[in-house]
């Protein structure tokens, strides 16, 4: 039997990309920072969302059934912090500049990419629950530093001048 703790050290070694995951809906809108994302496949355009059930937004990511992932870039730490921390949805969206695409979910307006969704499918499994989404709209900037986490820290990856 493979200890929780066990799991999560191993899995402190695999480099993810940082998201923002966003919805929005009746009850306004609502966000959350996310390393377990990717891409299912392109035909149709599909991403894998997992969030966990005793997130204070699980409930309105699935009534609103929609969602954008908003790839953050090296600039985007504070970004990141300020979502996975325990301020309130309003005051989350104070920070950073906010559009929509498609669905009506909060678009990060300098993200790396935005993935605008609807989700067609949830699965629970164990503690989370996995959003299966179609993508409907697709933002790309013109930035080239992505934020990621590996060893429990944030580290900047992607293209750099060369002096």
């Amino acid at each position: 039997m493979i200890e929780a703790t066990d799991f999560r050290n191993a899995m402190s070694s695999l480099t993810s990309a940082v998201s923002v995951v966003t919805t929005a809906g009746m009850s306004d809108r609502h966000g959350f920072t996310a390393s377990a994302v990717c891409s299912v496949t392109d035909t149709p355009p599909t991403l894998l969302v997992c969030m966990n059930k005793a997130s204070r937004s699980h409930t309105h990511f699935v009534e609103n059934k929609i969602l954008t992932v908003n790839v953050l870039g090296a600039q985007h730490e504070h970004i990141s912090n300020v979502f996975a921390s325990k301020l309130s949805s309003e005051e989350r969206f104070q920070h950073g500049v906010w559009t929509e695409l498609e669905t009506g979910a909060p678009v990060l307006q300098d993200a790396l990419v935005n993935f605008d969704c609807e989700i067609d499918q949830i699965q629970e499994v164990g503690t989370h629950t996995i959003f299966i989404c179609r993508v409907v709209a697709i933002q790309q900037s013109e930035q080239d530093q992505s934020l990621v986490y590996f060893n429990r820290a944030y580290h900047q990856v992607g293209q750099t001048e060369i002096a």
